[in-house]
């Protein structure tokens, strides 16, 4: 496994971005769950701005893969395409609603004799990105067994899916309409969120890797919120020797805005 580029730089989400086609999100957010707004302000999320959230990108050979990451981390374009060989990865720190956090995105080789090295590398992803060719009709239909061999090395129920179209700018107008057509059916039998990105001319890529950012991190928040049972994540156990029971709580402050 190559290690690559640590993280490079924080960046900072000031809003949620919209997706392309909103008919194809099954995420469409206005704003965050009002109570993932709540624990933020409160500083009560938790153990999400220590933890590192995986997220694996799959597909075909040669669809994009590597270069939909290194636009978005290194906002540079490499037309001497380099298969990967196995899996490589890289860093990148967020900060969201005030809070840090941290993707892990994972770049699988596409190629058939690395697939069982790669599948090793699927398990404990929080968001599965499946990449195609927006002029490879081929490619959009391998998207479905790229997805199958994901989701056995994860539950189904708890990783947000997003299919993507890449090289955009290589298709004409007419050409676009037909494979959005197809993608936006493929998108909705997979309950995936759908993007189309050119990693040559940036297009839809920051916007793209913001909304996977936002969609994990409040994932996160909402997992944390749901693991904390009757004591709410932030509070303070306090420990005494004359106590029978050393584990009695109390909240550093009672909250304001939600349970």
């Amino acid at each position: 496994m190559n290690i690559l580029a640590p993280v490079r730089r924080d960046r900072v989400l000031v809003e949620l971005p919209q997706c392309l086609r909103k008919e194809a999100a099954l995420h469409v957010l206005k704003d965050f769950h009002p109570r993932v707004t709540c624990a933020c302000q409160e500083h009560r999320t938790g153990t999400v701005g220590f933890k590192i959230s995986k997220v694996i990108v799959v597909g075909d050979l040669s669809v994009g893969k590597t270069c939909l990451i290194n636009r978005f981390c290194k906002d540079t374009f490499d037309k001497n395409y380099k298969a990967t060989i196995g899996v490589d990865f890289e860093m990148e720190r967020f900060e969201v609603l005030g809070i840090p956090f941290s993707l892990q995105l994972w770049d699988t080789a596409g190629q058939e004799r690395f697939k069982c090295i790669a599948s090793t590398y699927y398990r404990g992803a929080q968001a599965i990105i499946i990449v195609f060719n927006l002029n490879d009709v081929a490619s959009l239909e391998h998207t479905k067994q790229w997805l199958a061999d994901a989701l056995r090395e994860n539950d189904p129920s708890s990783v947000l899916l997003f299919l993507v179209g890449s090289k955009k700018d290589l298709s004409t107008p007419a050409q676009y309409v037909l494979m959005e057509r197809d993608a936006l059916k493929v998108a909705q039998e997979m309950k995936a969120e759908y993007w189309a990105v050119s990693s040559l001319t940036g297009e839809n890529v920051r916007e793209f890797f913001f909304r996977v950012a936002a969609l994990t991190f409040e994932a996160n928040v909402l997992d944390e919120l749901e693991k904390s049972g009757s004591r709410r994540i932030g509070d303070v156990v306090r420990i005494s020797s004359d106590d029978n029971n050393l584990y009695l709580t109390a909240n550093k402050k009672k909250p304001t805005c939600c349970p």
